[in-house]
């Protein structure tokens, strides 16, 4: 906890107790389910919870809905859904015990502004102002799934696509073919781990 408090002090008391509570739920049910590797649960305020933050640092979210795809065990939505409680967040994932996690998790920590489903993101139906995901996939692909899913008319700042990202990215957003705004999460956390890892934003 005193690493997200070092980089977001501004974090309420509400906040904090739902950061602490999160990766409680988080060891419990991956001793269940296991969504996250052991290596990560041990360091799950460093490597989940801070990276999904970056996305604060590097392009503010606004208002609106946010629709965060492949979310896996819930990254970067439920930290995001945690630092923006006035946004609304949407969780998709095609595998469906990844979203049972997911779903217990939002349930146990009482987030009222997420709800997410077990989906594949092409068949998903809906428009939002934010489109996120920690991404592995090229984005070519990324953008192809989930074009229609864009609220082009969002007057929100930064709306469109804001994704986590690592490694050499020059072909797959060259083959994407449109501007994107990168940033170095290094430039906003010390920590090795950001080593070569970016937040990324187009529209």
């Amino acid at each position: 906890m005193d690493l997200l408090l070092h980089y977001f002090p501004e974090l309420s008391t509400e906040q904090r107790h739902q950061f602490i509570k999160a990766a409680e739920w988080y060891a419990y049910w991956n001793q269940r389910i296991n969504v996250i590797s052991r290596k990560d649960i041990e360091a799950i305020h460093l490597h989940h919870f801070l990276h999904a933050l970056a996305i604060a640092k590097a392009f503010p979210l606004q208002s609106g809905r946010v629709l965060d795809f492949g979310t896996g065990g819930g990254f970067p939505g439920i930290p995001l859904a945690i630092f923006y409680p006035a946004l609304s967040f949407h969780l998709v994932d095609s595998i469906g015990k990844k979203i049972k996690v997911v779903q217990e998790i939002i349930s146990g920590l009482g987030l009222l502004n997420v709800t997410a489903s077990n989906e594949r993101v092409e068949q998903h139906i809906g428009t939002y102002d934010y489109i996120t995901c920690r991404a592995v996939a090229p984005l070519p692909e990324l953008y192809q799934w989930t074009k229609n899913l864009h609220n082009r008319k969002s007057e929100a700042e930064h709306n469109g696509w804001i994704l986590l990202k690592g490694g050499d990215l020059h072909q797959e957003i060259s083959d994407l073919g449109k501007r994107v705004h990168i940033r170095s999460i290094s430039d906003y956390f010390q920590e090795d781990y950001f080593q070569n890892k970016f937040v990324l934003h187009f529209k």
